[in-house]
């Protein structure tokens, strides 16, 4: 009896162990579905045909916005007590997160709920003008005192705990009530504009933490950056943890700029990030038009900041397919891609969707790639 007993468990151990080999061994071939640059999102038979293309072009994990402007796309009891909008009224009626998670699913795609605005609230004019309406206090304001906006985006204040505890709360909503495989931030979670930092809650926590001295007004100041990306760091630890405490199997995925330049301008300390082993899954966004410069960005601002152990493990870089009026073209796309091959790099991310079936040819031939 205590002989079967002692097997069957070693089988189950043995049956876990090597399950959790083989995860984390998985070659991840993504791309990012917006509802910018694209209709995909906008009907059921959008969605149908993105899981049609991501399976034709061996895409087998799609990471797809689900809080923009403000918004969530999918119904958020959270947003709904809050704010009074519990979608973006573009799909209201719908659920797109809950659409594509159906479709995929059968398919063996992956579904990761991307939070692409993270910590930002309005891009431009567009966005929830009752988030901040009815919360001043939570904009993030620069060293003139205005709300802090960095290439049209506004921001939310990444240091107040009351817009932490938000943002993990929508993440949690998520990962509570869907069957997603993981959750991703991106340059904008954990993330804030290194002009950011002048609101009373950010200055005063700063003085208490610096003998009463005001932070300093040059806001590229070294330990004034250090300090405030350490705050963002503490905070993913925390969002890393709530999540893996919600669902352990659930992947924590951070696509952030490149370093350094991702700290300098916005706080985002993700080689430390990977130190702490608070990230499942990262996309550095290496977004470059030639090859040559995909190639020198890749090594000195990814590659020169990680070990080979974390390469292999932890690395889907981030590449630009369509942006804009840019669209990459075939012979750029081999090379990225053989060049990745060659650096022991086995998946990566495209940027964005609509870019899949307006290069027909190449992803034809990206399953055996």
């Amino acid at each position: 009896m205590k002989k079967g007993i002692l097997s069957f468990i070693i089988i189950l151990l043995f049956g876990t162990i090597s399950g959790f080999a083989k995860k984390s061994n998985e070659v991840t071939k993504g791309v990012w579905l917006t509802n910018v640059g694209s209709d995909a999102m906008f009907s059921y038979e959008g969605m149908v045909k993105v899981v049609e293309d991501c399976e034709k072009y061996g895409i087998n994990t799609i990471y797809t916005v689900t809080w923009n402007r403000g918004y969530t796309l999918y119904p958020s009891s959270i947003m709904e007590d809050q704010f009074g909008i519990s979608i973006d009224p573009k799909f209201e009626g719908r659920d797109p997160l809950k659409e594509l998670i159906d479709l995929a699913k059968p398919k063996g795609i992956k579904v990761v709920a991307w939070f692409e605005f993270g910590f930002s609230y309005r891009y431009k004019d567009e966005g929830n003008t009752k988030l901040m309406d009815s919360r001043p206090d939570w904009v993030a304001l620069d060293n003139q005192g205005n709300p802090a906006q960095k290439n049209n985006f506004y921001w939310m204040n990444a240091f107040n705990p009351e817009v932490q505890q938000f943002l993990t709360s929508l993440v949690l909503e998520v990962v509570n009530n869907y069957d997603v495989d993981g959750i991703q931030g991106d340059d904008r979670m954990p993330a804030l504009p290194s002009l950011a930092g002048y609101e009373p809650y950010t200055i005063e926590k700063y003085k208490q933490a610096h003998g009463g001295a005001a932070p300093p007004q040059d806001y590229k100041e070294e330990g004034w950056v250090q300090w405030r990306s350490d705050i963002l760091t503490h905070y993913l630890t925390d969002l890393y943890d709530a999540v893996k405490k919600a669902d352990p199997e659930c992947m924590v995925s951070m696509a952030p700029s490149i370093y350094p330049w991702c700290k300098s301008e916005y706080l985002q300390d993700w080689p430390q990030w990977i130190k702490n082993g608070k990230v499942d899954e990262i996309c550095p966004q290496v977004y470059r038009y030639s090859f040559e410069a995909y190639e020198k960005t890749l090594q000195e601002n990814v590659l020169d900041h990680m070990s080979r152990k974390e390469i292999k493990k932890l690395l889907n870089p981030g590449i630009l397919l369509k942006v804009e009026d840019f669209d990459a073209q075939e012979d750029l796309l081999k090379q990225i891609v053989e060049h990745n091959r060659s650096k022991g790099i086995p998946g990566e991310t495209w940027f964005y969707y609509q870019g899949l079936p307006e290069n027909d040819q190449f992803f034809s031939t990206y399953p055996n790639m």
